[in-house]
């Protein structure tokens, strides 16, 4: 069975570039969001003294985040509102994670691509110098952040999304650049 959800849309981009801000001033103007789950499952994985972590077991890494994601889709549909829902990362993140690590998407990775589907358009965060910083959960240097954007745009195209690039501004100029790009395509 197939699932598409013309009301779930992604934000994503490489480390450190804005998403979840944006996505806490749209839950602020009262859309719902969805937490990005790689950072709970690194998180996670420190406090538990686990090894699936990017540094350390980076296949079990993309397991449990692939794992992570569908789960995340499918509580959303499940709540089935008409509403626009914003995730902080998508299914396919997983995948273009496993692109960086070498590993090609399994028949299975590929049936959940086919399966869960999110809005056709995807709005991606460029790299961003300015505002790029590193924490004890996000470790990559600049050059991985910008080959990270490079290898999301070639995933989610590869798979039939569209993508709009957000440019840089403050936070609610981003925010009101979605809604609008939103907006003119329910017109359509």
């Amino acid at each position: 069975m197939k699932f598409q959800n013309e009301h779930f849309y992604i934000l994503t981009g490489g480390p450190g570039v804005g998403k979840t801000a944006v996505l806490d001033e749209l839950q602020k103007s009262g859309y719902s969001t969805v937490p990005e789950t790689a950072r709970a499952i690194i998180k996670e994985q420190i406090a538990t003294a686990g090894e699936a972590l990017p540094w350390k077991n980076k296949e079990r890494y993309m397991e449990l985040m692939l794992l992570a994601s569908v789960e995340s889709y499918k509580e959303a549909a499940a709540a089935a509102s008409p509403s626009p829902l914003f995730f902080d990362r998508g299914i396919l993140d997983a995948f273009c994670y496993a692109a960086i690590i070498g590993k090609d998407p399994t028949p299975e990775m590929q049936e959940i691509a086919a399966t869960y589907r999110y809005n056709s358009t995807v709005f991606i965060f460029p790299p961003w110098k300015a505002i790029y910083e590193t924490d004890s959960e996000r470790k990559q240097d600049w050059n991985e952040a910008e080959a990270t954007f490079d290898q999301m745009k070639k995933t989610y195209e590869a798979y039939g999304y569209k993508i709009i690039e957000v440019p840089k501004g403050t936070v609610a100029e981003r925010k009101d650049f979605i809604l609008h790009q939103i907006h003119k395509q329910e017109q359509k």
